[in-house]
């Protein structure tokens, strides 16, 4: 008998990672994506999280391809089980002066972090209409609300995402589908952070930065909401940051 299933796009080392065990812990077969350069450490995601008695399966995709985000779903739908939940998790987060932004970057900056979003909504919107249930949560950041100096990109495609997932829930909210949106306004916890933040260690035990479990625990709490009090838009952020 086929596995409800749980989606996540852009499955990476961090707070991708803590969503795919998070949702398989909750009894869905974890479908782990993100681009094929990064298919040896997907495999290893989706088999430590085997390793922990849950299901995962890894699946290397290029989201901004419309044919290869079309075959994912479909081929989930049919050899696994039905999507209750989909993740779109991809950052795209670079800092470029407006000046030095050149016009393949912030295509490139607008694919990853917006249209692959809506390849992604799209294809799996279209399977949970047929069954009228089903989660999708879109992952932003501080750029979905406020554009920063440097992210004229990085802004423009995290709130365009914003907008396509207040779009989506206005019209699948009707139908039983919880669309939401969540802000992570502040540093998590990851390798890139690290290196970013001379303090991370003294951040970190204060419990300044995000902490991907953290994160994925409200992902889950998202999914699990009665639908007489559905949450549209979460923000996330540390108690010492600023807002």
């Amino acid at each position: 008998m086929p596995e409800p299933a749980a989606l996540v796009v852009g499955a990476g080392d961090a707070t991708g990672s803590a969503l795919a065990r998070a949702f398989a812990r909750e009894g869905l077969t974890a479908c782990v994506t993100r681009r094929p350069r990064h298919a040896e450490a997907l495999e290893h995601l989706a088999r430590s999280i085997r390793d922990e008695g849950h299901r995962a399966h890894a699946f290397p995709a290029d989201a901004r391809d419309e044919a290869e985000v079309e075959a994912l779903v479909a081929r989930i739908e049919r050899d696994i089980g039905p999507l209750e939940v989909a993740v779109f998790n991809i950052g795209a987060n670079v800092r470029f002066a407006v000046t030095e932004t050149t016009a393949q970057v912030y295509r490139k900056v607008w694919e990853m972090a917006c249209f692959a979003g809506f390849l992604a909504g799209r294809e799996v919107a279209r399977r949970m209409v047929t069954r009228q249930r089903g989660t999708i949560i879109f992952t932003g950041a501080t750029a979905s609300l406020r554009g920063g100096a440097g992210y004229a990109a990085f802004a423009g495609a995290k709130a365009a995402l914003r907008m396509l997932a207040q779009s989506m829930a206005r019209e699948l909210g009707p139908q039983n589908i919880h669309v939401a949106h969540v802000v992570i306004d502040g540093g998590i916890d990851t390798e890139f952070i690290r290196t970013m933040r001379p303090n991370f260690e003294e951040l970190r035990a204060s419990d300044g930065v995000l902490a991907p479990d953290e994160i994925a625990r409200n992902y889950v709490m998202l999914h699990r909401q009665q639908r007489s009090a559905w949450t549209h838009e979460l923000d996330l952020r540390p108690w010492k940051e600023t807002f």
